[in-house]
């Protein structure tokens, strides 16, 4: 890998599909694998919808895409849409960060992060990981999605290597985030 160019997989991912559902698909997998994770889930945001009502400032999200390394790991997907809840924001310090555009956060682990970074019981008791990386997708002001690989288990040191492949990533998946979402509104 060059400092220009992600893995050879991840950019295979990105020749060879076309729709934002086959990207979706074939990228987590390959990104697990390129950044040694135990799994990989992308969830989507579609940041103020009442899916045909009257707008409002209420979110909906869903979590579509899962990759996990083995079936030890918790499975996150929910395909169906799900409105978020209004106290997100004040329990989840990182999601928190998502809707303010703060660029993506690499947490080595739970156990040991700030207050301010992350609720350890909130991450405990929703996803079992400790470490992750909390990729934003965000465009025109908005956030349409959290890519989060994790490993369990054991903290993660985040090279300068894993933070290059996933702003490539982010940068190349968030218009399709935003055309995917936007397919539902």
């Amino acid at each position: 890998m060059t400092e220009r160019n992600l893995p050879e997989v991840l950019e295979k991912v990105f020749r060879d599909n076309t729709t934002p559902d086959a990207v979706f698909a074939a990228l987590l997998p390959a990104l697990g694998e390129v950044l040694k994770c135990d799994r990989v889930f992308l969830y989507l945001h579609h940041p103020e919808t009442s899916f045909g009502q009257i707008p409002s400032e209420t979110s909906f999200g869903q979590i579509p895409y899962c990759w996990r390394r083995s079936p030890e790991y918790p499975d996150m997907t929910e395909p169906e849409w799900k409105k978020d809840p209004e106290s997100l924001p004040q329990e989840d310090p990182l999601f928190a960060a998502a809707l303010r555009a703060e660029p993506s956060i690499f947490v080595e682990d739970i156990e040991t992060a700030s207050p301010t970074v992350l609720n350890k019981e909130y991450e405990r008791k929703n996803f079992g990981h400790r470490a992750l990386i909390h990729a934003h997708l965000r465009q025109d002001n908005s956030l349409w999605g959290i890519l989060q690989p994790c490993v369990f288990g054991e903290p993660r040191v985040w090279t300068d290597r894993d933070r290059f492949v996933i702003d490539r990533v982010v940068e190349k998946i968030t218009p399709m985030a935003v055309t995917y979402v936007k397919k539902f509104n």
